[in-house]
Formats: C-alpha cells, sequence, structure tokens
C-alpha cells in the first residue's frame, strides 16, 4: 500500500470526524474557536492514528469480536451527545457559559474521539493483512485528521454564524443522523 492510498484512507476514515468537527465549531465562539480547533484536531487525529494501531495489533483474532458492536457504541455515543444539544436548544437554555464548557470537556472530546474512531480500528485490522508499515499508516492518518478537523471547526463556526439560534439545533442533528448511518451501514439496512 502506497502513500497515496493511505492517504485517502486517511481522508476517508476522517469524514465522520470531520463532520463532528463542522459542528462544534458551529456552537464555538469566536474566542474558543481556535481552542476548540486544536482540540478537536489533537483529539480526533490523535484516536484515528492510535485506532488502526490497536487494530493492527489485535490482528485477525479479534475483528469478529469487534465488528459485532462497534456500530453500537458510536451510534450511542454520537446519539446521547447529539440528543443533549438538541434538548438544549428545546429547553432554550441561555446560560452560553456552561453549554461552551460542556461542549469543550476533555470527556466529551474523548467520548467523541472515540465515536468517530471506531471504523478505523477495523482498518488497523486490514493493515496487518495487507503487512502495511504500521508506523507510516498511523502518522499519515493522524495528520491527515488533524488538518482536516482544525479546518472544520473554523467551517462550522462561518456556517454556525449563517445559521445564528438554529446552529446548535443542526449540530445536534447531524451527530445524530451520523450515529444512526453508522449504525444503519452496519446493521446492512442500506
Amino acid at each position: 500500500m502506497n502513500v497515496l492510498s493511505i492517504f485517502l484512507t486517511g481522508l476517508a476514515l476522517s469524514m465522520d470526524a470531520f463532520a463532528v468537527a463542522l459542528t462544534l465549531g458551529i456552537k464555538a465562539t469566536n474566542k474558543d474557536k481556535k481552542n476548540i480547533a486544536l482540540k478537536a484536531a489533537l483529539y480526533f487525529g490523535g484516536f484515528q492514528g492510535a485506532m488502526p494501531l490497536l487494530g493492527w495489533i489485535l490482528g485477525i483474532n479479534f475483528t469478529q469480536y469487534i465488528q459485532k458492536f462497534d456500530h453500537w457504541i458510536a451510534f450511542a455515543l454520537l446519539s446521547i451527545i447529539g440528543g443533549k444539544m438538541i434538548l438544549d436548544v428545546i429547553r432554550d437554555e441561555e446560560d452560553e457559559e456552561k453549554e461552551q464548557s460542556a461542549t469543550t470537556s476533555n470527556k466529551e472530546f474523548v467520548l467523541l474521539a472515540i465515536a468517530t474512531s471506531i471504523d478505523a480500528l477495523a482498518v488497523g485490522i486490514g493493515f496487518a493483512f495487507l503487512k502495511v508499515n504500521i508506523l507510516n499508516a498511523v502518522l499519515v492518518i493522524a495528520l491527515t485528521t488533524f488538518v482536516v478537523c482544525f479546518m472544520a471547526v473554523f467551517i462550522g463556526k462561518k456556517f454556525g454564524e449563517l445559521l445564528k439560534s438554529k446552529a446548535e439545533l443542526f449540530g445536534g442533528v447531524i451527530l445524530v443522523v451520523i450515529g444512526t448511518s453508522i449504525l444503519l451501514e452496519h446493521l446492512h439496512i442500506y
């Protein structure tokens, strides 16, 4: 597998993280957007790089066990976080400082990073079969995701300014849709 193939794999793997980072950008304040962009890039890039390494280490012995429940974990995490964002809009919470700290907490970033990088675990297992240089692959995937997610927060911030009050609702819906999409895809419903 050449560097271009690994880059394209990293780009494909980063799309869920891109969508989530876009959502984080929608809700970000001007003051916090750089901090959120850096956190999103670090967490998502780090997890997207670590998961293929973990998958590569686990190898084929555990594939059947991981694939049985990975989509449920992603669905649950994204739906819970997206659902909370939707409920915040419905409740019309005006405490912006409270809402902002909830979306930028390290715990939430970890949960989102896990939910969006589970598919990278399966890719890592595939890398074991292909005899890919795993360190090069991990580095390319992590850096690709880092750049994509960093930019996504700024794109989301611009998009959020256009949507104004509906931005958080839209972001919550995006997360629930991504989680549902992951679940339906793995259940072969579409």
